[in-house]
């Protein structure tokens, strides 16, 4: 049995050192051996990377990144902070449109949400040319405006992570607080406050590491604002002339260095202090309603208008515009963008074909999404229920996938899969849908493992050793006890997969072969080419699309199982 756990352990480690932590180590690799995966071995220590220092594009870009970064897990964790404690006190109408605000601004991806927000506050956007605001462009497009703009998307991140915190109430802490005299606001500073630390260091944590990855903002302002980025610069390298690949390694080291240093800061300070505080007297939290409900619900609806608001309402109005200058009028109301979308034909030959990158996308994110949810069942339950040798190195990768960009898992694969003795053995994966694949596999990879690991802990391992013991191999074992009991949960995470995948503009812009189209990219250079109607008609039919065939195929996955159980029982 051991050697049948050690197979299937090793061969998901395997997979997962291929897919997310060799590409990884390449690009470490090549800041000391530059030119090393293109057949020039030299060594040059870390003098290349000591050229950031002297380089005024790259100091920039690192500055950028990291001013960004600390700004909005700053305000975005104090956003979420203040939120989740509302949330987590009391039940208003409001407060259902925030949790569902918050997954919505946590599934779209960030440079959709970026181009509302261009299309919003630009020159010639609609607070300029509608409401008369021209502050708006000046405030925006500045450092504080794009902090403003990341915190309010990136928010949900600390709110999830603040509110799962305070699902157990442990007031009698604050009630013996308040017998000597203390406040409300005293309680909750002094206690409630500190007992909760660990959750927003982790909140900010996750902000942090997922605005310092984020390509999608730096690439929606690069058509009216210059903010280079580390992610958006190691792009630019790639695709410049002539192509700077120890620009982007270098670029690319410093941003690994900076998501390992915020994970090291989480982990020291978490094991540095204790908090369990837990015990038989913690109780389910009971919301309350709160004493002026109209209030609470007219400033998180202005909030929620804000955040997600503008820059989906603003996208869906100018896509139904002939002229966006000319405002809101019926004769100004137009379906000619979205005609041009499924006419499989553009008038401007620039534009890729919309309808073939939005098949190409929608077949890639699949393929991906169905190959990380059967990989990620099978971590799961090397995790869950076996002793294999293989555990820690399997929760490292997962670990380390969720703090890796695209951008350079994307340099990565570049290093790893364009080398030319790969082409007699077949594996030449770059500049082909393939490596497109893996890349989404690799990106959905930890999504579904987390899935999959909640429904495994409500399972007992007593069955699977008496399977055991009856002679059920492995995979016997997962096929006929576990499978049946987590169908649901696979089902979820074959449908998070494949909404994480889809929309991934950093990979599809480094990966994709030449001449090939997909939806993302479609999107992008429509908006470069400043092609607002047509892009924003993009958006609107790729986001519906998407969340339309998820809620289909989520009813019909549960309309079978109810069916197969009834003819079960």
């Amino acid at each position: 049995m051991k050697a049948s756990e050690a197979r299937w352990g090793g061969g998901v480690t395997l997979l997962l050192f291929l897919f997310i932590f060799l590409p990884l180590l390449a690009v470490l690799i090549n800041v000391v051996f530059p030119g090393l995966f293109f057949g020039k071995l030299q060594y040059s220590g870390l003098g290349l990377a000591a050229e950031l220092f002297h380089r005024p594009l790259w100091r920039q870009s690192l500055l950028n990144s990291v001013t960004l970064a600390l700004g909005a897990a700053t305000l975005g964790t104090l956003v979420g902070g203040i939120l989740a404690t509302i949330r987590a006190r009391w039940n208003f109408a409001a407060a259902r449109l925030l949790d569902l605000t918050a997954w919505v601004l946590l599934i779209a991806p960030s440079f959709m949400i970026a181009q509302g927000w261009v299309l919003f506050a630009s020159a010639d956007g609609l607070a300029h040319q509608w409401l008369g605001w021209t502050w708006v462009t000046s405030f925006i497009f500045s450092p504080t405006g794009l902090v403003f703009v990341m915190a309010l998307s990136k928010f949900p991140l600390a709110y999830l992570a603040i509110l799962a915190a305070t699902e157990w109430n442990v007031r009698q802490f604050g009630h013996a607080a308040q017998l000597n005299g203390a406040s409300p606001f005293t309680v909750w500073r002094t206690i409630e406050l500190p007992l909760s630390r660990p959750s927003y260091l982790a909140g900010w944590t996750l902000v942090f590491m997922d605005t310092i990855g984020d390509f999608g903002l730096p690439t929606a302002l690069a058509t009216v604002y210059k903010f280079p980025t580390l992610t958006y610069s190691i792009y630019s390298a790639i695709y410049q002339s002539p192509v700077r690949f120890d620009m982007a390694g270098v670029l690319a080291f410093y941003l690994v260095l900076l998501l390992v240093l915020a994970m090291a800061i989480l982990l020291f300070t978490i094991r540095r202090s204790r908090y369990d505080f837990l015990n038989a007297r913690a109780v389910k939290t009971v919301k309350g309603v709160p004493r002026y409900t109209w209030l609470y619900n007219l400033l998180i609806g202005a909030f929620l208008l804000i955040c997600l608001g503008i820059p989906i309402g603003t996208s869906t109005a100018v896509s139904l515009l002939k002229q966006t200058g000319a405002g809101l009028r019926l004769d100004n109301l137009t379906l000619a963008h979205y005609r041009e979308l499924f006419s499989g034909a553009t008038s401007d030959h620039r534009l890729l074909d919309y309808l073939d990158g939005l098949v190409h996308s929608l077949t890639i994110a699949a393929t991906a999404a169905v190959l990380s949810m059967l990989i990620g069942f099978v971590i799961a339950y090397v995790l869950s229920f076996t002793e294999s040798r293989f555990k820690l190195v399997l929760q490292l990768f997962s670990i380390i996938s969720l703090a890796v960009p695209g951008v350079v898992l994307g340099i990565g694969y570049i290093f790893v899969w364009n080398q030319k003795w790969l082409e007699p053995i077949g594996l030449h994966l770059y500049g082909t849908p393939s490596l497109l694949v893996i890349a989404g596999i690799a990106g959905a990879i930890p999504y579904a493992v987390r899935v999959q690991l909640g429904a495994f802990g409500n399972l007992s391992g007593t069955m699977l050793r008496a399977a055991a013991i009856q002679g059920a191999g492995i995979f016997d074992r997962m096929r006929h006890i576990v499978l049946p009991l987590v169908r649901q949960s696979l089902l979820i995470a074959t449908l998070a997969s494949f909404g994480t995948s889809i929309f991934d503009l950093a990979l599809a812009s480094m990966l994709k072969p030449a001449n090939y189209s997909l939806m993302p990219l479609v999107i992008d250079r429509a908006f470069e080419f400043s092609r607002y109607g047509y892009a924003t008609a993009a958006t609107v039919v790729s986001c519906g699309s998407v969340v339309l065939l998820i809620l289909l195929f989520h009813t019909a996955g549960r309309l079978i199982f109810q069916r197969m159980d009834r003819n079960r029982s």
